[in-house]
């Protein structure tokens, strides 16, 4: 009887701690802070020299469906606008021999990428971070390698947003 009290009475605790505001919890995994409601997300360049032609559009796009899907952030269109700025540039491209055939022949090849970014607050002067991201696929070059490569691109390119979009909101 004492024990079914006890229960009940941190049943009850358990219940008021949580209603009461104290305890924040999201479902994607972030807490953002209350003064935190914008992010601008500039083009990223690519300065890799190599690649395919659109790999700056399939990071950006990456990431904004990151920050506006997985948050209450909105997306801004300027500095100037946004409490939040993610931005940099894609430094370095290779796709190489990842294994060999017996004959010498590439089999499969592996397509990396590298990123340079710095996250930070618009009212602070002092970056949160600046890193470099590095992703990487492989691919069969015997089945439509062109297409390989790019589908090797993206899936790079996809764990760099994961990366990024995990270190900047971690610190929520």
């Amino acid at each position: 009887m004492i024990c079914n009290k006890k229960r009940g009475l941190l049943a009850v605790l358990l219940i008021a701690f949580v209603l009461s505001g104290c305890f924040r919890y999201s479902f994607t995994g972030t807490s953002i802070p209350d003064d935190v409601n914008s992010v601008y997300i500039p083009f990223f360049a690519d300065q890799s020299s190599g690649g395919t032609g659109n790999l700056s559009d399939q990071l950006n796009t990456a990431l904004v469906n990151r920050f506006i899907n997985q948050t209450r952030l909105q997306l801004s269109n300027s500095r100037d606008g946004a409490d939040a700025v993610l931005e940099g540039s894609i430094i370095s491209y290779a796709n190489e021999p990842f294994s060999v055939t017996g004959e010498g022949q590439s089999s499969l090849n592996e397509v990396s990428i590298s990123v340079r970014a710095t996250f930070q607050y618009t009212d602070k002067e002092q970056a949160e971070w600046s890193s470099t991201f590095r992703g990487s696929d492989t691919y069969d070059t015997n089945e439509n390698p062109i297409e390989g490569e790019t589908n090797a691109a993206v899936e790079a390119l996809n764990q760099i947003a994961d990366n990024m979009f995990n270190d900047a909101v971690s610190g929520w």
